[in-house]
């Protein structure tokens, strides 16, 4: 191990973390309203990110129909989200209804392949590198911290204000779940669909409202994603760095991905500050191994629920 860039990879990992929790507290959100696990969460992310980009009039040939300043093109992405969001619910959701659970799980696969199939044919699957970030690589903190590298950190300013945006958003999500009535039926809900039912709460309704949040959530993740890497196609697979965070927290708690998620950017980050070449080329897998270590141990995750089922 480089000690001496451990001190700068552990504050990098970290705000990299932030935006992965953000996305995996889509997915959970999916999970516990509907038990179904979306796995085209990551396309929502990318859609996200290309509608952000659309309405802030990135369109490379000059032929934009949108030219909107960044924070009006976000709340219309966010606009667009949430009618993506109820649509995905009335149209494929519901009328798998009472389907195994396998049929549902496939759905969304689909799903995945027609959103990024639609992305493709709309703006290209060439990289977009113009995307209006706030920031520029050279806005930066620098943090004295002896017996790191030049004795100093530096935080990139892009890094900072997703993290701090990730973090702003998870509060007010874990608000929105324990304090609103909306959010105590969506819990409700998420406990027992035939008991939420009984009380006379409206099932599909909720169903379509989290599919609605869902997307405000991965908009929000894409447009803090493409802050740093810009859009392209390529947004879809953070998803698969969300799924080791969510699975290592708990598929059930929201708690769990954000724990799991600032763990998975810290373990990437540490993998990074390796002397060995093979470890340190192991960022990608490095969230799976961690994930088998703790299922083997705890298979329910860190902080899910453990379930006993009378057969």
């Amino acid at each position: 191990m480089n000690w001496v860039l451990v001190p700068q990879q552990v504050a990098t990992g970290l705000l990299n973390g932030g935006s992965i929790a953000l996305i995996a507290l889509g997915i959970v959100l999916i999970y516990k309203s509907s038990e179904v696990f979306n796995f085209a969460h990551g396309q929502l992310v990318m859609v996200g990110a290309y509608l952000t980009w659309w309405f802030a009039g990135g369109v490379e040939n000059g032929n934009e129909i949108f030219n909107l300043p960044l924070w009006a093109a976000i709340l219309a992405a966010l606009a667009m989200a949430v009618i993506i969001g109820f649509t995905i619910e009335r149209l494929a959701l519901r009328p798998m209804t009472g389907q195994p659970l396998l049929s549902i799980i496939l759905m969304t696969l689909g799903l995945a392949q027609l959103l990024e199939g639609l992305t493709a044919i709309l703006w290209g699957v060439q990289p977009k590198s113009n995307f209006p970030a706030p920031f520029s690589p050279g806005d930066v903190i620098k943090i004295p911290f002896p017996g790191a590298f030049n004795d100093v950190i530096i935080l990139k300013m892009s890094l900072v204000a997703t993290f701090a945006v990730s973090a702003l958003v998870a509060v007010l999500f874990i608000l929105f779940f324990r304090l609103t009535k909306t959010g105590l039926a969506m819990r409700a809900t998420a406990e027992d669909h035939e008991i939420a039912q009984g009380m006379g709460i409206k099932v599909s309704r909720i169903f379509g409202l989290s599919w609605a949040i869902a997307g405000i959530v991965a908009t929000l993740g894409g447009v803090l994603m493409a802050t740093t890497t810009g859009v392209s196609l390529s947004l879809a697979t953070v998803a698969l760095v969300a799924f080791p965070a969510i699975l290592l927290g708990g598929l059930d708690s929201f708690a769990g991905a954000i724990i799991g998620g600032l763990g998975v950017g810290l373990i990437q980050a540490m993998v990074q500050a390796s002397k060995m070449p093979v470890v340190r080329n192991s960022t990608e897998i490095a969230p799976y191994v961690l994930l088998l270590i703790v299922l083997v141990i705890r298979p329910e995750g860190l902080f899910g629920q453990k379930r006993i089922e009378r057969v």
